[in-house]
């Protein structure tokens, strides 16, 4: 379904309003997980994560008739932010859903760049009625936040980056709806070699394990974590490459997901939010499988409530 060549055109495509955001390495963290980690910094990206590749991919395919009357999702924050920005660059409304719950940060990033939201109850199902009842009215275009060919493409060119510097013998990346992990499964089948991939997730939302476990896609579960980028249920486009493409699902509980995102705040110097800590925290959780390898983490983004951290001196 997705080729080479179609995230090469994607690549292209986005790059001029992207940015190719750096690689780091720890020489301690390293030494923790008895490997050689190399992290590809998505939370540097613009929006503070690697959602915008999938929004400018999939709203610079469609034409400017169907862009006319704006375009629609629902989201819990960073694909929220993503499509309002892309919308912005491409003159048209981004109408957002988004959970009542949702991040601060992240309602205070969407509604900067101009797009409208309207909240629900924190469900998929409050979501998807939401977004339907506005999609009536406006005749808006839906775009998944990642159960979408254009948004799968698009999140393909972070490990598509990552391959063209250094060579890998396997990758890590967050599952939520799947769109990153189908992206980077794909991208490091097309781009390198003999690399095995792994999705990463919390204990407490872990359908697309239970779902490659069991061999039958789970659409409906009640998540229940911090890394609230992943409180979402596995697409059916995903779960078809995830399971034709993916060695495995590892899980992490909670206190092991807040472990590894203090661990990358203070041994890489940089801020991330718990979704993006879910790869390191499976990493160390199971250190056996990659002892001595040359390994890639994608740090899916930073965009994070530091509120609280605050509130007792501002």
């Amino acid at each position: 379904m997705i080729s080479a060549n179609d995230i090469l055109k994607a690549h292209e495509r986005i790059s001029p309003y992207i940015h190719n955001t750096p690689l780091l390495s720890s020489e301690s963290i390293n030494k923790l997980a008895d490997c050689k980690i190399t992290f590809k910094c998505e939370n540097f990206q613009k929006i503070g994560a690697f959602k915008i590749r999938g929004a400018i991919n999939a709203i610079k395919c469609l034409s400017k008739d169907a862009l006319k009357n704006g375009v629609i999702t629902h989201s819990s924050g960073n694909h929220a932010q993503a499509i309002a920005k892309a919308a912005k660059l491409m003159n048209t409304t981004a109408y957002i859903v988004m959970p009542e719950n949702a991040p601060k940060v992240k309602v205070k990033a969407v509604q900067g760049y101009g797009g409208q939201i309207t909240f629900c109850t924190p469900t998929l199902q409050a979501r998807e009625e939401q977004m339907k009842i506005i999609q009536n009215k406006t005749a808006a275009v839906f775009i998944s936040p990642y159960d979408h060919e254009d948004i799968i493409t698009g999140q393909a060119t972070a490990a598509k980056e990552m391959l063209e510097k250094v060579s890998l013998e396997a990758i890590l990346a967050p599952v939520g709806g799947g769109g990153l992990l189908a992206g980077t499964a794909l991208a490091s089948k097309y781009f390198g070699k003999g690399i095995d991939v792994f999705g990463t997730e919390p204990s407490g939302a872990d359908d697309a394990y239970r779902s490659l476990k069991g061999g039958t896609h789970i659409t409906e579960h009640t998540p229940n974590t911090v890394a609230d980028g992943l409180l979402t249920t596995l697409g059916e486009l995903n779960y078809t490459l995830i399971k034709e493409n993916v060695k495995n699902i590892l899980t992490v509980d909670d206190i092991e997901i807040i472990k590894a995102m203090r661990l990358i705040w203070e041994r890489l110097k940089i801020i991330i939010e718990p979704s993006c800590a879910v790869p390191l925290a499976a990493l160390l959780c199971n250190k056996p499988l990659f002892s001595g390898k040359k390994i890639g983490i994608i740090l899916s983004g930073g965009n994070v409530d530091l509120d609280p951290f605050f509130n007792d001196y501002l």
